[in-house]
C-alpha cells in the first residue's frame, strides 16, 4: 500500500504539483527552513512576498543571525504569530555559534534548534538534503486522516501518533523531496479543508473517507472554547513635531518584542484620558479625539481596541529609551509593528474595519 500511495502521489505531482515556488530556487537548508516557518498557519500566496523580501534582506543564516531583532520583526509585520520570527532569529544564532553556519543533517540535532519541531526538521532534511524523513504539517494531516479515516482532532496525542505512523509508512526511500512537496500540494490544492476535489484526487481509490462519503468528518475538529473578550485604550500620542510615542512590548506574550502604542486600562472613561496620560505617562495632552474602535482576534482571545489621538500641549517628558521612542510615522513604519497598529498609523479609518 505504501508504494502505491507514494507512486500515485508522485505521478500526480509531476503533472500538477508546484515546482516553481521561490524557495525551490537555490534550494538550501536556510531557504527551506525560513519558508517552512513562514508557512506555519499561513497560506502560500501570503508567504511569497514576505519570503522574497526576507531573503533580499537576510540572504543567508549569518546575515539573519547578525541582524537586529527589530529588523527581523519589521520584515514579519503582518504575518502574525510573531514568536516564529523571534525563534527564527534565535535559531539562526544557534546555527552560526554552534554549527559554524551549517545546518545539521540529523533529525534529532535539528530539533534542538529553537522553534524547529519534528515536522519542520524533517522538511529541512527532505527538501534540502533529499534525505528520507516523514513530514506532518496541517495539509498532510488532513490527507492522511481522510485516507485512513483516522477519527479525532490531530491535536490529541493518540490521534497524532496514528498520523505519524501513517506518515512514516508512506514516505518512500527515493524522490523524498518531490514526495514531501507533493503531499503538501495535494492537501493545499485538492484535499482542501472544505469542498475537496475528490474526483480528481490520485488517491481516491484507496481513501476511506471518500469511499464512505465522509470527508467532512476528517480530520476531527478542535473542541471549541469560548474566547474571552478584553478591551484596551490605544493612544496615538503626538508631539508638536508630529512624532508618535511608541513602546516596545515585552519579549514574550502577544506581539512580543514588537513596537506598539501606549495602552491604558479600559476602566478610564474618555473624559479621564488626559488625566491618565499625565499621571501614568507624565504627559500633558489636549482633549482626546476618539477613533472608531475595532476588534482584533488572537488565537485565544478577542481584543477590543479603542484608539484615541492625544496631541501633547506641554513638554515631552517621556524621553527616548530602549523601550520607548518618539518617531515620525515614516520612521515608525520601518519597525516591527503589529498589523493593526501599522494600519492605525497610516489609515485609522481602515483600522476600524479590521
Amino acid at each position: 500500500m505504501a508504494d502505491r500511495f507514494a507512486d500515485k502521489l508522485l505521478t500526480w505531482y509531476d503533472q500538477h504539483g508546484r515546482h516553481d515556488l521561490p524557495w525551490h530556487h537555490d534550494r538550501n537548508a536556510y531557504r527551506v527552513w525560513v519558508s517552512e516557518i513562514m508557512l506555519q498557519q499561513t497560506q502560500v500566496a501570503t508567504v511569497i512576498p514576505y519570503f522574497e523580501a526576507f531573503m533580499a534582506s537576510f540572504p543567508d543564516v549569518r546575515a539573519l543571525a547578525s541582524a537586529p531583532e527589530d529588523d527581523v520583526l519589521s520584515h514579519w509585520s503582518g504575518l502574525g504569530y510573531y514568536a516564529r520570527a523571534r525563534n527564527l532569529h534565535k535559531a539562526a544564532k544557534q546555527v552560526v555559534e554552534d554549527f559554524d553556519g551549517e545546518f545539521p543533517q540529523h533529525q534529532e540535532t535539528l530539533e534542538t534548534l529553537t522553534g524547529i519541531g519534528r515536522s519542520t526538521a524533517a522538511a529541512i532534511l527532505a527538501q534540502s538534503f533529499n534525505k528520507r524523513a516523514a513530514i506532518l504539517d496541517g495539509n498532510v494531516k488532513r490527507v492522511l486522516a481522510r485516507y485512513h479515516a483516522v477519527p479525532g482532532w490531530p491535536g490529541q496525542t493518540s490521534v497524532l501518533k496514528q498520523l505519524w505512523e501513517h506518515a512514516e509508512t508512506h514516505t518512500p526511500d527515493t524522490r523524498v523531496r518531490d514526495y514531501t512537496q507533493g503531499i503538501m500540494d495535494l492537501g493545499a490544492m485538492v484535499c482542501t479543508r472544505s469542498k475537496p476535489k475528490c474526483e480528481s484526487c490520485p488517491l481516491n481509490t484507496g481513501c476511506q473517507a471518500y469511499a464512505h462519503s465522509e470527508t467532512r468528518l476528517y480530520p476531527g475538529s478542535k473542541p471549541k472554547k469560548t474566547k474571552p473578550e478584553k478591551t484596551t485604550w490605544m493612544l496615538i500620542i503626538e508631539d508638536p513635531d508630529g512624532r508618535i510615542l511608541l513602546e516596545r512590548r515585552p519579549p514574550s506574550g502577544i506581539w512580543g518584542g514588537l513596537w506598539s502604542l501606549p495602552e491604558l486600562d479600559p476602566a478610564y472613561g474618555p473624559e479621564e484620558l488626559q488625566y491618565a496620560c499625565e499621571t501614568e505617562l507624565g504627559l500633558t495632552c489636549s482633549d482626546p479625539e476618539l477613533i472608531r474602535g475595532f476588534r482584533h482576534t488572537f488565537s485565544h482571545y478577542h481584543l477590543h481596541i479603542q484608539p484615541a489621538r492625544l496631541p501633547i500641549t506641554g513638554s515631552t517628558a517621556v524621553a527616548d529609551s530602549g523601550d520607548q521612542r518618539w518617531l515620525h510615522r515614516d520612521e515608525a513604519l520601518n519597525l516591527g509593528l503589529p498589523a493593526p497598529i501599522r494600519t492605525l498609523l497610516t489609515e485609522p479609518e481602515q483600522a476600524a474595519l479590521l
